[in-house]
């Protein structure tokens, strides 16, 4: 009898084009010889390589890869789906490094920004010799981005801002910040390079959660910058909630990855491991728990691919990606607390990837609009009655 593939189940990858598996390919490729043997040692420690890694990645074309000149690619949303999927397979915060300097960073700077803003920016960030990050959480607004008390006031011909950003992926590396504020005109978003005055930031250390990842808050004391600071063009909420769609996109196929890395880890282990003078996966309770996990999954890779695929034709709506996100992110979780009770004892070490990214999965499905947010985005989007208070 024909076994089912763990990895592609339906064979869904044949549905990509040959660019989308060449990306495929050189991404897993990358993962496998830069980061999977060393990415156990930077969850436990904290750490993560950025500069050393940066530049690698830069040069595969991943950073922007979506967006079209200055230095990006222009693939398709699938090819960065799939990216994002490999991305994951390591570790979440991997993919977060990846989609905040892409999605989160460059593209408010492609979609929004002036063109001088374009030519000083997007080619060192594509390139990966200049990091960014994204301030929009504040301690006290999470899920309710417009209540922030970031301000930007004018001050003749510049802008003076004061605030606090926290949550902040990349924030204490980053080369330059697009930190949002409100305004008299409503909320603007601004570029705020490293060493401006009055702009400090502060690393996040005691996290249990996406450890290999640099978290930071973000101070703005009395900072001056020029009118050229600006993004001219949006105003309100819409540019931030935009950009938030963009990297949810890749959140969505990201985590199919951690979910397949967890799913494969158990099946292997379930294998080779024996109780009771038989192999784990000779029992019916494993089976039920892997076919449960398999099914999850291949459910997982549909749902992402569907999406790219709207995504390439211009029909994704944000009620989409909440709808992804919500689902996709559940499911890899209880793949990998699935996971994780099938290695018994040995799962909650570093030694396999199952707990770090059980862990990880657990911050993914509150940042970038939280399990609860997405609900209700899909609630209203079915009934038509908005219920967020």
């Amino acid at each position: 009898m024909p076994h089912l593939n763990p990895v592609d189940a339906l064979d869904l990858d044949s549905e990509l084009d040959d660019d989308e598996r060449l990306i495929r390919d050189t991404v897993a490729a990358f993962v496998r010889d830069h980061v999977t043997d060393h990415v156990a040692g930077w969850f436990e420690s904290g750490t993560f390589p950025t500069h050393e890694l940066a530049p690698v990645i830069g040069k595969l074309g991943l950073f922007g890869m979506h967006l079209d000149g200055y230095g990006c690619v222009g693939a398709s949303a699938a090819a960065y789906g799939v990216a994002c999927r490999e991305l994951e397979a390591a570790d979440s915060g991997l993919r977060s490094f990846v989609s905040v300097q892409g999605s989160l960073v460059m593209f408010p700077i492609h979609r929004y920004g002036s063109e001088e803003q374009k030519q000083e920016w997007l080619p060192r960030l594509a390139s990966g010799e200049a990091v960014g990050c994204f301030g929009l959480t504040e301690p006290d607004q999470g899920s309710d981005p417009g209540g922030m008390r970031t301000v930007a006031k004018r001050d003749g011909d510049d802008w003076i801002l004061n605030g606090t950003k926290m949550w902040i992926t990349n924030g204490s590396i980053a080369d330059v910040a697009v930190v949002w504020a409100r305004t008299e005109d409503g909320i603007r978003g601004f570029l705020v390079p490293k060493g401006t005055p009055g702009f400090t930031t502060s690393e996040i250390h005691s996290k249990l959660s996406l450890r290999a990842s640099v978290t930071a808050e973000l101070h703005l004391e009395d900072v001056r910058l020029p009118s050229s600071a600006v993004l001219p063009g949006v105003t309100g909420l819409r540019g931030p909630l935009s950009c938030l769609s963009e990297a949810r996109f890749g959140i969505l196929c990201g985590v199919v990855g951690a979910a397949r890395t967890c799913y494969l880890s158990a099946l292997d282990y379930s294998t080779t491991r024996e109780q009771f003078g038989r192999p784990l996966g000779g029992f019916q309770l494993t089976q039920r728990k892997l076919a449960g996990m398999q099914v999850g999954l291949v459910h997982s890779q549909l749902l992402a691919l569907r999406l790219s695929k709207l995504k390439d034709a211009g029909q994704l709506r944000p009620e989409h990606v909440s709808l992804g996100k919500l689902a996709n992110v559940r499911a890899a979780l209880d793949i990998a607390r699935d996971a994780r009770t099938i290695l018994g004892a040995n799962g909650i070490t570093t030694e396999y990837p199952v707990l770090r990214h059980a862990n990880n999965l657990e911050t993914v499905l509150t940042y970038e609009g939280t399990e609860e947010i997405h609900t209700l985005v899909v609630g209203e989007s079915v009934t038509g009655l908005a219920a967020y208070r």
